[in-house]
């Protein structure tokens, strides 16, 4: 989402002191809890972007950035700045050290996800872009996603809702 105040954007900021996001996580119950202990800081969202998003994320111990998913129109970037998370692909696991990076093209259906599983915290930059119509899946759990309006709608996969 874009700068919603009547202020103009910063010129630029220190992206640590960036305000993390409000909602932890946009996923229903039972997996919103699963997001407990990550920090997104939309850097993108402060200077009103739209085509594309830009996150400074921080996984504390044994913390999750996701659920493993894959996006149907949306590509994705991951740069590792500190920590050592362990990426997690249809591949199967990688560890990754700062300065290495990953991207997911959309359509591929490699499902990802980054997890936590030192004793220091993890801090990486996520980008990805905001292309309508993208939809996401869940190898590993019961939920699908679709990008509506800009909102991600969650689903069980039968196609029924989460209440």
């Amino acid at each position: 989402m874009a700068n919603m105040t009547n202020s103009p954007p910063p010129i630029a900021i220190a992206a640590a002191q960036a305000p993390p996001r409000i909602k932890p996580s946009n996923y229903p119950e039972p997996f919103a809890t699963q997001m407990r202990g990550r920090i997104k800081r939309p850097l993108g969202d402060l200077f009103g972007l739209s085509n594309f998003g830009v996150n400074l994320t921080h996984l504390p111990p044994q913390a999750v950035s996701a659920l493993r998913h894959a996006h149907s129109q949306q590509d994705e970037f991951i740069y590792v700045i500190s920590g050592q998370p362990t990426l997690y692909t249809d591949a199967g696991p990688t560890q990754l050290q700062p300065g290495m990076c990953a991207g997911f093209k959309a359509g591929s259906g490699n499902a990802h996800r980054l997890v936590n599983e030192t004793d220091t915290e993890v801090v990486y930059l996520e980008v990805g872009d905001r292309t309508p119509g993208d939809e996401a899946t869940y190898p590993d759990d019961d939920i699908a996603a679709q990008l509506v309006d800009g909102q991600w709608r969650f689903v069980h996969k039968d196609g029924t809702a989460y209440r």
